[in-house]
């Protein structure tokens, strides 16, 4: 890389090297919002500035990555920076080594709210909430497989295996189809939409070989939510720290908020305080069916 197409991410976000980390995300939030495809349809300026900031933020908001690009500068991503690898999700079995499994291109299609279907198709949304109680998923066949939610009560024989996979927003919500790398075997798991922190999918016949039965077990995927740029969970709720000016809160204002589904504008009352939480009106333009989850509208929250 030549000095000339090294960029500046500090400048880009507009912010300086000893700015903390929760600095940069508020500094992120504003631009994004400002320069969010949404807010500026057809103008291919804006969304130039938008996938800028967004790949400053990417780099920024990561410790280990903004560690290297601080020392290293322009030669930051050649002094051992890890890169996406074809060979399956990342998926941590406490005995295993696996790699993550994606590319730069999902990261900026989350934050503009488009996800590319299996078909070629795309999504604008995709449903959240709580759990109900009631009928989980069911397991969904996909490539000889299956995943769906199970509980974490049952208790597994022993041949039956654990594992971690670390989700994205957006295929959390909507539902995903990973490969995942078993170190001598590459499978492939639908994802059931919905899956929060916690949640837990089940792999038939994927776990270890059982030594009596010469059967093998199941495989129990342990969900975990990679960080978002706008969201975030508190319980069964998904909050979002919004920006708004002094007069604003002072005098109120009609605002433009992120949602799952793209900006909804919502009217923020006088008086309000940093910190207290609004529950937004939302209409979903899709819903991927079916999802037993009840409805959670989301938390906005001035900062």
């Amino acid at each position: 890389m030549s000095a000339t197409d090294f960029k500046d991410y500090y400048g880009i976000l507009g912010v300086s090297k000893t700015t903390s980390a929760e600095e940069i995300k508020k500094k992120f939030r504003k631009l994004a919002l400002k320069y969010h495809p949404d807010r500026n349809p057809g103008d291919k300026k804006a969304e130039a500035r938008f996938k800028e900031i967004s790949e400053a933020y990417e780099v920024l908001s990561d410790p280990e990555k903004r560690k290297k690009y601080d020392q290293f500068g322009q030669y930051w991503k050649q002094a051992g920076q890890g890169g996406w690898s074809p060979n399956g999700a990342n998926v941590d079995f406490g005995g295993f080594d696996f790699s993550q499994y994606g590319n730069f291109d999902e990261f900026i299609n989350e934050l503009l709210g488009r996800f590319s279907s299996p078909g070629g198709g795309t999504h604008r949304s995709y449903s959240y909430g709580n759990s109900t109680g009631g009928t989980r998923p069911s397991a969904t066949d996909f490539g000889g497989f299956s995943g769906g939610f199970d509980s974490f009560g049952k208790q597994t024989a022993s041949a039956d295996q654990q594992a971690t996979i670390r989700l994205s927003f957006s295929e959390a919500f909507r539902g995903a189809r990973k490969r995942l790398n078993l170190g001598n075997e590459m499978i492939d798991v639908r994802i059931p939409p919905g899956a929060k922190p916690g949640s837990r999918v089940r792999v038939k016949g994927k776990g270890k070989l059982d030594s009596y039965t010469r059967r093998r077990g199941d495989l129990y995927l342990n969900v975990e939510l990679q960080p978002h740029s706008f969201f975030e969970f508190e319980g069964d709720n998904l909050v979002c720290e919004v920006p708004i000016a002094p007069d604003e809160a002072v005098l109120g204002a009609s605002i433009e908020v992120p949602t799952p589904d793209g900006l909804v504008t919502m009217r923020v009352p006088s008086g309000i305080r940093s910190g207290q939480s609004l529950r937004p009106r939302i209409r979903r333009s899709y819903l991927a069916p079916p999802i037993p989850f009840a409805t959670v509208p989301s938390f906005l929250r001035p900062c």
